[in-house]
């Protein structure tokens, strides 16, 4: 009889322990470290219908393709597949495609490919500024990634909704990590995807405690 229950116990109380220690784990552990405080907002910047973006009260992903979006569309696709399509019903989030002035009509095609791949791109945002205005926006980064002549970089970039630069601070790979390849596809997939989800939850757990309900859970 004492055999039986302790079976009963490891099959039924085990995994409910495990279960609510790394769910408490998250809450009290787990947060995405703050590299930079306080990055500049989007001033100045203007979406595809004209109206002024801004990162202010926003989970935002932030993407330089440059002034040529297609040549660096792989990378549009990697953050459609597997961080946009899993993540843009949650509350208060956007990605954030940064080009600059003059190259509205070059992103079109880019647009709809993405369109294709995923039905509602409302909180997909092509925001467009002069190459000074790019510039100055992310060095306010503080990271030591550069982008090219034409506005490019392969990092995008997790801002939270103080416009606080979120990334790891002891990777494994390159120790401090500001920005996550896009180029990559297992980086964007393991990587960004695991610490947005942090981040993610930072924020339910505090809206929980606050007994509000605004995220989405695919």
């Amino acid at each position: 009889m004492t055999k039986k229950y302790i079976v009963l116990f490891l099959l039924f109380i085990v995994p409910i322990l495990a279960y609510v220690f790394f769910a408490s784990g998250v809450n009290n552990f787990m947060k995405l470290p703050v590299l930079t405080e306080n990055v500049q907002d989007l001033e100045g910047f203007y979406d595809e219908e004209g109206n002024a973006v801004s990162l202010n009260e926003k989970i935002s992903l932030i993407l330089f393709l440059g002034d040529d979006p297609i040549e660096h569309q792989v990378s549009a696709y990697n953050l459609v597949h597997k961080i946009y399509k899993k993540n843009h019903s949650f509350f208060d989030f956007q990605l954030i495609t940064v080009l600059p002035k003059g190259t509205e009509e070059k992103v079109k095609p880019l647009m709809q490919e993405i369109s294709m791949a995923v039905e509602d791109t409302s909180d997909w945002i092509f925001a467009y500024g002069s190459m000074e205005d790019i510039k100055v926006f992310h060095d306010s980064f503080f990271s030591p990634y550069n982008l090219d002549e034409n506005g490019y970089s392969q990092y995008v970039f997790i801002l939270d909704k103080d416009r606080n630069l979120r990334g790891r601070d002891n990777d494994k790979d390159v120790d401090i990590m500001y920005g996550y390849d896009s180029e990559n596809y297992a980086e964007i997939n393991n990587k960004l995807g695991d610490d947005l989800k942090v981040l993610l939850a930072e924020y339910r757990m505090a809206l929980k405690k606050n007994n509000r309900n605004d995220y989405l859970v695919q």
